[in-house]
């Protein structure tokens, strides 16, 4: 069971230092996520140049972002879970530089497959949320934790937008390596501020690692990851999908069974299976599934010719870039903002509203999309509430997990949302293919709704579990101690 600190480092000093004193541990690791953010949004608006610059395909580009989403599927785990045993902020030292390095080889790669291996090495991005949730949730308060993660949400989400913004000025550059090591510039900075400003955490974990565990999980999610990948291009139904969906689910058969009999697991099943986590894991891959399963559905809706499909508002690249940051910013706001309603109305109420926003925000897309007005109101709503989930989610789980263990605790929850993603980016594909008109080339209109039900469905879902989250005990006040000073 979750144990609330009672020890806070902030605590017996005057107010004015103690502030200073957050403000200086949540604001290097803010620019951290921007940085993070940054990088995931600089490279999707370059993909057509990356396919000139290497001649490829545009098949082959997606490989660009699958080996990063393999990496991530790998590493996330394996790094969260030595955070808690080693150190967060050592292991986010080795992740930053890892990435760093990554997109330095992504930059000034001849060729296309050694652009991939950099890809491999960006692939430890996704454990740098939980690694630095590690280190506010064991330096603050619980309140101050909560509004440090809402902030460091809405600092990858505001990163995203301002790396597209990026891209979309530098790529005037004609030369792509001088556009690609911009990113590399404020990794550079992210490293000094990892290396030279960010505190370590306090709390330790069982140092045995479970290596049969961990090698389990790798295979687990590679395959897992690889199976969905090629069903979004060959469909469930192709062999080599079954073989690798099949030999993941043999090898997680046998990971559970290997789990729940090691001393000190990779991870705790009992802890995931309890109440007051299971059900916030659970609506953790339903916001992956929306959040990232459709990153691209309503934009090829919106790009399509109403006068051929009889669907969409024909818009040009320039207008449905701002719909897309119409549909981030409410997102980023939201995320940074949870922690006040949560102190008024609780975690619980805050994934309520969250649901409920997310829900009516697929349902009007659902019911209203032939008014491109009726659209953008419909976005906002949805962008609010999953700016709601993406906050209180990660800070509800760490509040849940052991002190020992909020690494890998959300680097679940991590993991989660990415599979979720996936799961939805593999099924959303099959579902358009199997509407596509063949005279008209495309999907119709039935395709789009059939995603914005499940998509619905998906958050009524949520709604349903979430009654039977509980909270271990309801939010108390710190006991203040001295301070204590920490390497």
């Amino acid at each position: 069971m979750a144990q609330y600190p009672t020890t806070d480092t902030t605590q017996g000093i005057a107010p004015s230092e103690a502030s200073q004193r957050v403000a200086a541990i949540v604001g290097f690791l803010l620019f951290v996520e921007l940085s993070s953010g940054f990088l995931q949004g600089y490279y999707t608006p370059l993909f057509g140049s990356m396919v000139d610059h290497w001649e490829i395909t545009d098949a082959t580009i997606t490989w660009f972002v699958t080996a990063q989403t393999l990496a991530a599927g790998v590493s996330v785990p394996v790094l969260s879970k030595l955070g808690d045993i080693y150190g967060h902020r050592r292991i986010l030292r080795i992740a930053v530089v890892l990435v760093t390095l990554g997109a330095a080889l992504v930059a000034l790669s001849p060729s296309f497959e050694l652009a991939l291996l950099g890809r491999v090495l960006c692939g430890p991005l996704a454990v740098w949320l939980p690694l630095e949730i590690g280190i506010v949730h064991s330096k603050l308060t619980q309140a101050s934790s909560r509004k440090a993660i809402g902030l460091l949400v809405g600092s990858i989400t505001l990163g995203a937008l301002l790396g597209s913004i990026a891209a979309g000025i530098t790529s005037a550059i004609p030369n792509l390596t001088i556009v690609l090591l911009i990113p590399v510039g404020v990794l550079v900075l992210c490293t000094l501020a990892v290396f030279l400003a960010v505190p370590e955490s306090t709390e330790r974990a069982n140092p045995k690692i479970d290596g049969p565990g961990f090698v389990g999980l790798a295979a687990f999610m590679l395959l897992l990851l690889w199976g969905l990948h090629q069903a979004s291009s060959t469909g469930f139904g192709s062999p080599g999908t079954l073989l690798s969906l099949g030999a993941a689910v043999v090898i997680f058969v046998g990971w559970v069974w290997w789990e729940r009999r090691a001393k000190v697991p990779a991870i705790d099943l009992s802890l995931v299976a309890q109440s007051t986590l299971w059900p916030a894991y659970l609506i953790s891959f339903v916001l992956g599934m929306v959040v990232l399963g459709t990153q691209t559905v309503l934009i090829t809706f919106l790009a399509g010719d109403p006068d051929v499909l009889s669907y969409g508002f024909a818009l040009e690249p320039g207008k449905l870039a701002l719909i897309s940051i119409v549909g981030i910013f409410p997102a980023t706001i939201a995320a940074m903002v949870f922690s006040r309603l949560a102190k008024r109305l609780g975690l619980i109420r805050v994934l309520l509203i969250g649901l409920s926003m997310g829900m009516l925000g697929q349902v009007g897309l659902l019911t209203l999309n032939g008014s491109l007005a009726a659209i953008l109101v419909c976005l906002v709503i949805g962008s609010l509430g999953q700016g709601l989930l993406l906050g209180a989610l990660p800070a509800l789980i760490s509040e849940e997990a052991p002190s020992d263990a909020t690494g890998i605790a959300t680097g679940v929850y991590n993991s989660l949302k990415t599979l979720g993603g996936a799961v939805a980016g593999s099924v959303f594909a099959m579902v358009l293919t199997a509407f596509v008109v063949p005279e008209l080339g495309a999907a119709s209109r039935a395709g789009y709704l059939t995603i914005w039900a499940i998509c619905a469905g998906a958050f009524v879902l949520g709604l349903l579990v979430l009654p039977i989250l509980k909270r271990n005990r309801p939010v108390t006040t710190v006991i203040p101690v001295q301070p204590q000073e920490v390497a």
